[in-house]
């Protein structure tokens, strides 16, 4: 049944080529989108952080544009704005933290920035513990893959030590094989520890286990940490931090191992949680304030007035890093790839889709949204409070991170092959002469790292829109070295700015296959869905979709 759907899909697409929509795909164009990155990105909007005036002005730009492509409000009381309660939790350089072994009086203090990081969720201006510390390895509680690192242990007022990640596998019913799942996020491992009643997380840095260096960690999490406001009572933890692989050698050594080691330890199956003998003293200072931020959401109507209360979402996070540790006397994190130019291509859909002379039978709606740098939580509100319910919502296509050098060959799509609608995405592809390229990196969890990930999460089948590795013209793995070279020098650093000789030519092509995907989609004769097995079926299922 499901070949013969997606045969249909195939059929269908191959017809709806022929409609007028075409001369709007073409009509997509790079150099539009050039003044929108230019901006997003300029020092005027200070990196974009959230609850600041430049994030501000950021949201108010985007709703501007949307007006002017014709995009309607579709946000709270007929406005262009989502608005989304936050509490921004600021750690400040006095925070402290010691080791301390067993029966020995003075502590072994870390040194904030170079060896240790982190930031407190209790949302108070003060947090202080001395705890005893216990392994848990990864930190994981999978029941279907028969794991479980908390077992036999209660971690309730400890500090918790752990590694990001998860254990090794080439066995695809292992964990997903080497293909990174969210038990292996960070954001995961903070929340199994705060569900065990543990005081306080401490993760073991390795760049291997975390897909970055240190320097990606200390300019992260050295800013103003952004989260949900915590219910009352609520347990959360007191301590969400990294230390550096130098400074878990002090953790490992109590155990008489070094941390490759406990790292071996932590993959093998049978793992049992350890009680380390010494005990972490954790004293923090932050500055905590409620901030009111915003997703921005316009939509444009179906034309068919049964399925226009159904609809297709393009996405991209407006957010970015803000001010922060000045790196070669520059303190404005801009950027300018990360993700101006996703918000452009947004913008330059939303003005392409609304000039449509025959819209779609179902409706788009063109989403972006608050806090993805804090943990995806502008589009994990949205999850929790639709404008279209997640079982009327037919695919959602996200935007985040776009290197514009030029044309690529190739083009990142993880995870559409999990979706009923994978043939209609790949004829998409071949339509732009475009090959889909393999995941390079499945053991960072690429899925569960950008805002497509809260839609998943609800029942909403959804995946990012990514750059290949190939660029036009230039020899092979040109496209992945100038990946490779921003990650390590300019990712998440004041140095992603934008530069008047980028080539949009990539960034276009890109946007006119979101375009047609979600096109195709918008008139596809049924609502797409998981493949069975699928982790996300089951929300699928629940939202009202089978």
């Amino acid at each position: 049944m499901r070949k013969t759907f997606s045969a249909v899909l195939v059929l269908s697409f191959a017809l709806w080529l022929s409609r007028p929509a075409s001369a709007q795909i073409t009509a997509i164009s790079g150099e539009r989108m050039r003044p929108h990155v230019k901006f997003l990105a300029s020092d005027l909007l200070e990196g974009r952080g959230v609850g600041t005036r430049g994030g501000d002005l950021a949201a108010e730009y985007i709703a501007s544009q949307f007006a002017v492509a014709g995009a309607k409000p579709a946000g709270d009381n007929g406005t262009y704005f989502q608005k989304v309660m936050l509490v921004g939790t600021d750690p400040q350089p006095s925070t402290q933290m010691s080791i301390t072994a067993a029966g020995k009086g003075e502590g072994s203090s870390l040194k904030w920035l170079d060896e240790f990081i982190g930031v407190t969720f209790s949302q108070k201006p003060e947090a202080e513990f001395d705890a005893d510390a216990i392994f848990v390895g990864h930190g994981i509680v999978a029941p279907e893959y028969q794991w479980d690192d908390y077992k036999g242990i209660d971690v309730r007022g400890k500090v918790v030590v752990l590694f990001t990640g998860e254990p090794p596998s080439d066995d695809p019913k292992f964990f997903t094989g080497p293909a990174l799942t969210y038990y292996g996020r960070w954001t995961y491992k903070y929340e199994e520890a705060t569900r065990h009643g543990a005081v306080g997380a401490i993760i073991i840095h390795t760049t291997p286990t975390a897909s970055y260096g240190w320097n990606v960690v200390r300019s992260s999490w050295s800013k103003e940490e952004i989260a949900p406001k915590t219910e009352t009572g609520a347990h959360a933890l007191s301590f969400a931090g990294w230390v550096t692989t130098e400074a878990g050698q002090r953790f490992a050594s109590s155990l008489g191992k070094s941390v490759d080691e406990l790292l071996k330890m932590a993959d093998t199956r049978g793992f049992v949680a350890m009680p380390m003998p010494l005990k972490v003293h954790l004293k923090t200072q932050s500055k905590v304030r409620e901030i009111a931020s915003r997703n921005v959401v316009a939509k444009v109507d179906g034309s068919d007035p049964v399925l226009k209360s159904e609809a297709v979402i393009f996405s991209a996070h407006w957010d970015h890093l803000g001010v922060g540790e000045k790196i070669d006397g520059d303190g404005i994190y801009n950027g300018a790839v990360d993700n101006a130019t996703g918000c452009s291509m947004l913008l330059e859909l939303a003005h392409a889709w609304a000039s449509l002379p025959q819209k779609p039978k179902r409706s788009a709606l063109f989403l972006a949204v608050t806090a993805e740098e804090s943990g995806l939580l502008g589009s994990e509100y949205y999850g929790q409070h639709p404008v279209v319910a997640a079982g009327k919502t037919a695919l959602a296509l996200n935007f985040d991170a776009f290197q514009p050098y030029g044309r690529y060959n190739d083009v990142g799509l993880y995870g559409s092959e999990r979706l009923t609608i994978s043939p209609m995405v790949q004829e998409a592809a071949k339509r732009f002469d475009l090959r889909i390229a393999p995941d390079p990196r499945p053991s960072a969890g690429t899925y569960y790292r950008s805002d497509h990930f809260s839609f998943a999460r609800v029942g909403i089948p959804a995946f990012s829109v990514d750059q290949g590795d190939e660029l036009t013209g230039k020899p092979p793995g040109a496209g992945k070295k100038l990946y490779e070279e921003f990650n390590d020098k300019h990712y998440h650093q004041p140095s992603d700015e934008y530069h008047d000789d980028w080539n949009f030519a990539g960034m276009e092509t890109y946007a006119r296959f979101g375009f047609l995907v979600n096109y195709n989609v918008a008139n596809a004769p049924k609502l797409p869905t998981w493949h069975a097995g699928d982790e996300f079926l089951p929300a699928r299922v629940q939202s009202g979709v089978k």
